[in-house]
């Protein structure tokens, strides 16, 4: 026999206990408002992978000539890692005006690691047993060595400590989105393996690149935003799609290609002032 008002009590305190090991959880275990537009980076990443498969792996690999489809899913992939882009300047703005759990530095390296990472090299591989001029092991190659640039730009970010404002190697997702463009360029083989092969040495390099804050985060939102109409155009075959996709790629690879070169510029210049500040306090 079961005493319905011990029952009760028992009852009561369960529910009272429930709501002091809710009340105790630690802030690590809790997810901010940042770390939601994380995952959401995460979830981008993995369906641009999805697409990526069904879309345009598995119908080369059966043999279909829907190319219509293939375009489709090509460009909903990269859309998909533009989205991804997007959440991942997101957070960084609403972690430092709002707040971010203990854990969001590493929910935000694991998702970029999805995103920035996996989904661009494995568009790679992909693109190595499609495209008609690839060589399916040296493209394989290729995206290894875009992943684990990802994978170790990551891992000093993680532990190197930088003046406020600056990357030390271009920041992933500026990565990704310019080995995409590299891509749908449709260029020779070679020129594509090499500018791949490019972009992931600048990943792990040295040279110092601006962080998006201010005016600079608008404009990269506001590329973004148009990288995708030039994608949405060229999936539905507008007239002027390609070429105007075409363009924006060029630029995109451009200005991926400009900014070491200021970056080497403004450092050989910083570099002779202080040899000539130097000099000048040597002299009587």
């Amino acid at each position: 026999m079961i005493d319905p008002d011990t029952q009760a009590g028992w009852a009561a305190e369960a529910e009272a206990e429930a709501e002091d090991d809710a009340e105790e959880m630690p802030l690590s275990l809790r997810l901010s408002i940042a770390d939601t537009l994380t995952l959401g980076n995460a979830t981008c990443g993995f369906m641009a992978v999805y697409f990526t498969t069904t879309g345009i792996l598995i119908p080369h690999l059966t043999g279909s000539d829907e190319s219509g489809m293939a375009r489709h899913s090509a460009a909903t992939a990269v859309i998909l890692m533009l989205c991804a882009a997007i959440f991942d300047l997101f957070d960084g703005l609403v972690a430092r005006k709002l707040r971010s759990s203990p854990m969001g530095a590493e929910l935000d390296n694991l998702s970029d690691l999805i995103s920035f990472g996996l989904a661009p090299a494995y568009f790679v591989l992909v693109y190595g047993m499609v495209a008609d001029d690839a060589h399916q092991r040296v493209s394989a190659l290729a995206a290894v060595v875009v992943l684990l640039a990802v994978v170790l730009r990551l891992a000093r970010f993680s532990c190197v400590t930088l003046k406020d404002g600056m990357f030390q190697g271009m920041p992933s997702p500026f990565g990704a989105l310019t080995v995409i463009s590299i891509v749908l360029l449709e260029l020779p083989f070679v020129p594509t393996l090499l500018a791949i092969v490019g972009v992931a040495w600048l990943m792990v390099s040295r040279v110092e690149y601006p962080k998006p804050r201010g005016i600079l985060a608008v404009a990269m939102l506001s590329w973004i935003v148009a990288a995708m109409a030039l994608l949405a155009a060229w999936a539905f075959d507008a007239p002027g799609g390609q070429l105007l996709l075409q363009t924006g790629c060029a630029l995109q690879v451009v200005t991926g290609a400009v900014i070491p070169l200021f970056a080497t510029a403004r450092r050989v210049n910083t570099f002779r002032d202080n040899r000539r500040e130097a000099r000048a306090a040597q002299l009587p």
